[in-house]
């Protein structure tokens, strides 16, 4: 039974002149019959992950394993092998062909494996059938509802019986009406020897997952002790990139938040002196930080939780802080 491994992936990028760094060392391990869930706001690397896993991106570093499987070093023909029979991908939006009926959308990977026609249309009325569709099989993805063109695109992944599927936000567009069914689909999809790896924001999905992943947590209600840290010259508070739930106010010393751009120089942001906090944006709205923030001297900063800072602060000030604040 092939299990899934990542290991140090890096996701590098060039965003508006400065590094984009969505995915930075990430460690993952996930077996054969497991749902797993990446959670975590937008921007934060789900989607990216998935890309590297399902061999549509290459990463700056890291490894991506299947069973006995290179992802990362996947090329020619043992690419496109993989992408055909090793993963199926269901799609936030459907990816259904609108001029095409529903049982030739669950028959378009057939086609593209050379599978006999008679064979092909065999194959995608019983996965019609799995998912509840027997019925609609003549008509065409416009007169299905949102949930039932989700099972489609579902029954369309299955269609090479792949031993992983990849799903990017699979009920973002439906209901509490329509996503029921879907979501038991996802469920018994993780069966057996099958792994199913599920980009979502939708906390429904995580009572049925067998583990789950957080790329970026959401901190707001979290407290703990103040982080008390003491920095040479130099030495970094975070860094581009990286994904805490810490605000800093500076007690001595100078604070310097640069960017990195993506030909290896920085640019700088702002400087922060005692009594002035940085790195608010990252923790408040769950993303990683869009900067690099390091003392210029020998410094000695706090780091607070988002809660702890709203005490300290007051819950009203937020906004404000957020809308004059740096970005961080």
């Amino acid at each position: 039974m092939p299990d899934l491994s990542v290991s140090d992936l890096t996701v590098e990028y060039s965003s508006g002149g400065y590094v984009a760094r969505p995915i930075d060392g990430l460690d993952l391990l996930t077996s054969a019959g497991s749902l797993t869930l990446l959670m975590g706001p937008s921007g934060c690397g789900k989607t990216t992950l998935l890309s590297c896993v399902g061999a549509m991106l290459t990463p700056t570093r890291g490894a991506v394993r299947f069973g006995d499987i290179d992802v990362t070093n996947l090329a020619g023909a043992a690419m496109t092998s993989y992408r055909q029979s090793g993963v199926g991908f269901v799609f936030q939006g459907f990816n259904l062909v609108s001029s095409l009926t529903v049982l030739e959308n669950v028959m378009v990977p057939l086609w593209a494996a050379r599978v006999p026609r008679r064979e092909a249309r065999d194959r995608a009325t019983a996965l019609l059938e799995r998912v509840g569709l027997e019925g609609r099989a003549k008509d065409r993805p416009g007169d299905l509802s949102g949930g039932q063109q989700q099972r489609v695109a579902i029954a369309r992944a299955l269609a090479m019986d792949p031993p992983m599927i990849l799903a990017d936000e699979p009920t973002a567009h439906l209901d509490y009406i329509q996503v029921e069914d879907v979501i038991r689909l996802i469920r018994e999809l993780a069966t057996g020897e099958r792994i199913v790896l599920v980009a979502t924001h939708d906390h429904r999905l995580m009572p049925l997952a067998d583990q789950i992943l957080e790329l970026s947590k959401g901190f707001g209600a979290v407290a703990r002790p103040p982080e008390r840290r003491h920095l040479a010259a130099g030495e970094e508070v975070f860094a581009q990139g990286s994904v805490s739930d810490l605000i800093y106010v500076v007690e001595s010393g100078e604070i310097e938040i640069v960017r990195e751009r993506s030909d290896g120089g920085t640019d700088p942001v702002s400087t922060s002196h005692p009594g002035q906090y940085f790195g608010e944006m990252g923790p408040i709205c769950g993303l990683p930080r869009s900067a690099t923030a390091r003392a210029v001297a020998p410094s000695d900063v706090v780091g607070y939780t988002v809660r702890d800072f709203r005490e300290q602060i007051g819950p009203s000030s937020i906004g404000s802080l957020l809308s004059e604040g740096a970005p961080q």
